[in-house]
């Protein structure tokens, strides 16, 4: 992290061999997380680009940068959040319903398991998208142990010690962590993307994140680093 408080990747780290890394803070039952996640995947796999999963309470993190939950916004506002949910489900052609059956639901189990996977070092863009797309595009409750059992199942052969393991005192910490670090990183909303100093907000902004990435591998190659 810079002076400045920016997410800032070094490519002097490790005599610039590493591979380039961005912070991705997101909810777990956003919306635009969920449409975003197949792209910053992709953007990731092409890039060789590392990403570090953390996700927030973001009502939390909305109280401290003056955001205004889904509910208590003007029916203006939340009638806009429809149409672009629909725009963007079309675009995309992603299955989406504008009002899953669980919504909202306790974010804090969901979040706690990719955690735990997160620590065993699986593969996040898998099971954070599988989670998303269970509330997005299944109508499933992802507070319930037996959605998140089915889901663990997908990535791991032992999937009640995973689920045990999420519930871990570490494992909430590092949750809370994550959101009390997100202001101070500048997040207030989700999905969130820090690259080299930059901040990214919305999947919308992935376009720029990705141009961002191949200026930065345009200068480590220049330094020959590459």
């Amino acid at each position: 992290m810079s002076q400045s408080g920016e997410v800032r990747y070094d490519f002097r780290r490790n005599g610039g061999q590493g591979p380039m890394q961005l912070t991705y803070y997101f909810w777990v039952i956003s919306d635009w997380a969920y449409f975003g996640g197949p792209r910053l995947e992709s953007i990731a796999r092409r890039h060789g680009v590392a990403v570090d999963f953390r996700p927030v309470r973001l009502l939390e993190v909305y109280k401290r940068t003056g955001g205004i939950p889904l509910g208590q916004r003007s029916p203006q506002r939340q009638a806009e959040r429809v149409w672009e949910l629909r725009r963007w489900r079309a675009r995309l052609g992603m299955a989406c319903n504008i009002e899953p059956k669980h919504f909202p639901v306790n974010d804090e189990p969901a979040s706690c398991l990719l955690l735990a996977g997160k620590r065993r070092g699986l593969d996040l863009h898998g099971l954070a998208q599988a989670t998303m797309q269970a509330m997005w595009a299944d109508d499933a409750d992802i507070s319930d142990p037996a959605t998140l059992r089915e889901l663990a199942t997908r990535f791991v052969s032992d999937p009640e010690a995973l689920l045990a393991e999420a519930k871990a005192n570490e494992i909430v910490a590092e949750y809370d962590r994550y959101t009390d670090q997100a202001p101070a990183d500048g997040v207030f909303g989700s999905p969130f993307y820090l690259f080299d100093g930059e901040p990214f907000w919305g999947q919308d902004r992935l376009d720029f994140l990705e141009e961002a990435i191949v200026r930065a591998k345009g200068h480590k190659v220049a330094l020959g680093r590459g």
